[in-house]
């Protein structure tokens, strides 16, 4: 946020001055901040309750347009939830980056805005600009932007201005338009998850009531259109990445593990099956013969060539899997082999079982790159995979008393929410088992693993049950360590 509101030769200049000052020692958060306000004598007022103030800001944003005066306003109101400790809040300052998109998806020049009964200009150098930050400083806040021809569509938190929650009366046509065409990457992509999010949802609720499922037609065009933009290399692998389980079961009232994963699986093979065409481009394209180059544009080709063969796996057709083969086959370098095995093992049978088996006899010697192996079969969401996560155990790979091999596979499936959070409750009574091994071994890992437990209540009464079971078991066992006990309680309690 300094660097927003200070722009990058202000941000220099306060870091210049931070390290005059303070090298060597040992500083605050204060003293950062006074480099920063002193080098640009700049007004930060409120800043500091970034740093005092608990809870996240809840930005709620209304937008108007005046046909008649050519003014376009913006209203903004900041919420604080109230926190333990603090039932008082003060409003923050808040910089919004905002830039206006005409109909054919073009910045608007800015030239002047409104705010506080004062017109200020907002020009660089004379001449008018694409994006102003917004100083939001009081509860409520306003700002008319003057001169603008036609209905634009903001672009609001530009460059994500701020760590807040927005939440706007911008519609679903706008975002597809924002997905389409804004210039600033941040909120192309945001436009894109905010329309995925909406999108499973909206199917996760059809999933649940037993109706058909199917994808926007707009949603797999917005994402068409960011594939072919050659302009969007960098940006792409991002843009083309659906939400996690996780977070769309964040999002709901009562977390449904298994109609999140098959809604995810469903708009995944859709998009594959839809942009066919396109992923394989981006598969083709994207291929290099070179020396292996950790730089920017070469990491941006491969990050883009590894989802697009993701994507095409998960049709589970031969033609796909061989070209993922060939794909696995044919790397020069671990991050494409290791990409393409992450593909291939998405899908059940022997040639998942054949390549796993290919790539630990390769790599057997590197311990990190194993322990990344053993993370990809545990965090798997083939259905039943507890089994062969209980075949890896016994695995000459793993070892028990190996924090960061507990970690990757024991902790790995925990982050499965299919398998995980299995109606039946095998996951829960597998990491509980395991989680009493280790204590006796190593009491910190065990207290990382029962964490898993921690959101037992976000979950269905079934599954309420059988997480409390494990719990009480593991509460109930003799010589149970300090640390897990103390995680145990917290999360029966929470």
């Amino acid at each position: 946020m300094y660097k927003t509101m200070l722009g990058q030769s202000g941000f220099r200049k306060g870091m210049d001055l931070y390290f005059q000052r303070h090298d060597g020692q040992a500083v605050t958060c204060e003293d950062f901040f006074a480099a920063m306000r002193d080098a640009n004598n700049a007004d930060l007022s409120n800043f500091l309750l970034w740093y005092s103030q608990a809870g996240t800001p809840v930005l709620k944003v209304q937008s108007s347009y005046n046909s008649e005066g050519n003014t376009y306003t913006l209203k903004f109101r900041q919420e604080i939830p109230l926190t333990p400790g603090q039932s008082v809040k003060e409003p923050m300052f808040i910089p919004v980056a905002v830039g206006l998109l005409d109909s054919n998806g073009k910045d608007l020049p800015l030239s002047s805005v409104y705010n506080r009964e004062c017109l200020q200009s907002i020009t660089s150098e004379g001449h008018s600009v694409s994006t102003v930050i917004l100083r939001i400083e009081k509860e409520e806040e306003e700002f008319v932007f003057v001169d603008i021809p036609e209905r634009p569509i903001p672009s609001l938190l530009r460059n994500y201005s701020a760590p807040v929650r927005l939440v706007s009366d911008i519609t679903d046509d706008d975002l597809y338009f924002l997905l389409a065409h804004d210039s600033d990457e941040f909120n192309r992509w945001e436009a894109g998850q905010t329309l995925a999010r909406k999108l499973m949802l909206s199917l996760v609720d059809k999933a649940q009531h037993n109706q058909p499922l199917s994808v926007d037609p707009k949603f797999v065009n917005g994402l068409r259109s960011i594939l072919c933009d050659s302009s969007l290399d960098k940006f792409i692998a991002k843009a083309i990445t659906l939400p996690g389980e996780g977070e769309i079961m964040d999002l709901m009232e009562v977390a449904d593990p298994d109609a999140v994963h098959g809604v995810r699986r469903f708009v995944r093979k859709q998009l594959a099956s839809e942009l066919r065409a396109e992923f394989c481009r981006a598969v083709e394209t994207n291929r290099s013969s070179e020396e292996y180059d950790p730089n920017h544009d070469s990491m941006a080709r491969r990050a883009l060539k590894n989802t697009a063969l993701a994507y095409l796996a998960s049709l589970n057709e031969p033609e796909m899997t061989e070209l993922v083969l060939h794909e696995y086959k044919s790397a020069t370098n671990m991050t494409e082999q290791f990409a393409a095995l992450g593909a291939i093992a998405q899908n059940a049978g022997d040639v998942r079982d054949e390549v796993l088996s290919d790539f630990y006899q390769k790599w057997k010697g590197d311990a990190l790159v194993i322990i990344k192996w053993l993370a990809l079969q545990a965090v798997s969401d083939i259905l039943g995979n507890v089994k062969n996560v209980q075949r890896l155990l016994d695995h000459p790979a793993f070892d028990i008393r190996n924090p960061n091999k507990v970690y990757s596979l024991i902790g790995g499936f925990c982050s499965s929410s299919v398998n995980f959070h299995a109606k039946d409750g095998s996951g829960y009574e597998f990491v509980g088992d395991m989680v009493l091994k280790i204590d006796k071994i190593n009491p910190q890992v065990a207290s990382r693993n029962i964490s898993a437990f921690s959101r037992w209540k976000r979950f269905d009464e079934g599954r309420q049950a059988l997480a409390k079971t494990q719990l009480e078991r593991i509460l109930s066992s003799n010589g149970l360590s300090e640390n897990v006990y103390e995680i145990a309680v917290k999360s029966l309690a929470a």
